[in-house]
């Protein structure tokens, strides 16, 4: 008789895959890029179209009829020149800011499409970061897409006498205020009743955009003292003066030392705040 024929020993399982939080991490932010990718048309006019007509109307228009003597004289900076810092800025706030409110709005009431987020293994506080990063690179997106609309749409005689005088702290200003306008984004999201969005343009980013210091220097309101000190409290003020000092250096601008503190110092004070209230709110 021959010996039975013994069945091999099954195949231990594979180990499963261990999810770290780098790379749990680096899932979400690809997952934020594939949507930004997907939906890449709309967001670009999103970001063009404000400042592209705030620099038809400001930078050609305006001169066109006469008004270019508001930029400062015979002699002084085209308006186009002080117009770029603030609306650099400008832009970077509200594409940050506008990029992680409505999408978490969303996610919070209506999809309640947080909770599948909340299943990742990552702290909840590490989701709310990552909020704020992909916010912030769409914003930091934004204000880069402003610089040719600035530099090309210009009145004869009238284009913006810019150069980097300061790579650091362009670098720095950019990123870190980026990182401001999300984190500022995040906290405002977990803390306004989505019925009550439309309070959001009208108390908030339209105050925030004329009195924050795009259209003329912070060193300029010395003669309205009482808002010169007010302004002290829009984050876009310490944006468009900091791009001022690094891109046009020769228009009076904030101490490097003013700004740098209020944009990284706001940065650090408003992540922690909006991680709190974000885990707050997925916890609730």
């Amino acid at each position: 008789m021959s010996a039975p024929v013994l069945a091999p020993p099954p195949l231990a399982p594979p180990p499963p895959a261990r999810a770290t939080i780098p790379r749990t991490f680096a899932a979400m932010m690809a997952r934020e890029a594939r949507v930004m990718r997907k939906n890449f048309l709309s967001a670009f006019l999103r970001v063009l179209v404000q400042p592209v007509m705030f620099v038809f109307v400001f930078a050609y228009v305006l001169p066109k009829l006469g008004g270019g003597a508001m930029a400062g004289g015979p002699g002084g900076p085209t308006f186009s020149t002080i117009l770029l810092p603030g609306l650099v800025g400008s832009s970077i706030i509200m594409q940050a800011m506008m990029a992680v409110i409505f999408p978490l709005m969303m996610e919070l009431n209506w999809q309640k499409s947080i909770t599948d987020r909340a299943l990742a293994p990552v702290p909840i506080p590490l989701l709310a970061v990552q909020k704020i990063v992909a916010a912030a690179l769409q914003g930091l997106i934004g204000g880069l897409l402003v610089f040719p609309a600035v530099l090309f749409i210009h009145a004869e005689g009238q284009s913006p006498d810019v150069h980097v005088a300061n790579w650091p702290v362009l670098v720095l200003v950019m990123v870190a205020g980026s990182l401001l306008a999300a984190a500022g984004g995040l906290l405002l999201g977990t803390l306004l009743n989505p019925q009550k969005v439309q309070m959001l343009f009208a108390l908030v980013l339209l105050p925030m955009t004329m009195l924050g210091c795009v259209y003329y220097p912070w060193s300029a309101l010395d003669h309205i003292r009482w808002l010169q000190i007010v302004s002290l409290f829009n984050p876009l003020v310490y944006l468009s003066e900091g791009l001022r000092t690094a891109l046009t250096p020769d228009i009076p601008h904030m101490p490097v030392w003013a700004f740098l503190l209020a944009i990284v110092g706001g940065t650090v004070v408003l992540t922690w705040a909006a991680t709190r209230t974000f885990t707050k709110r997925v916890l609730t």
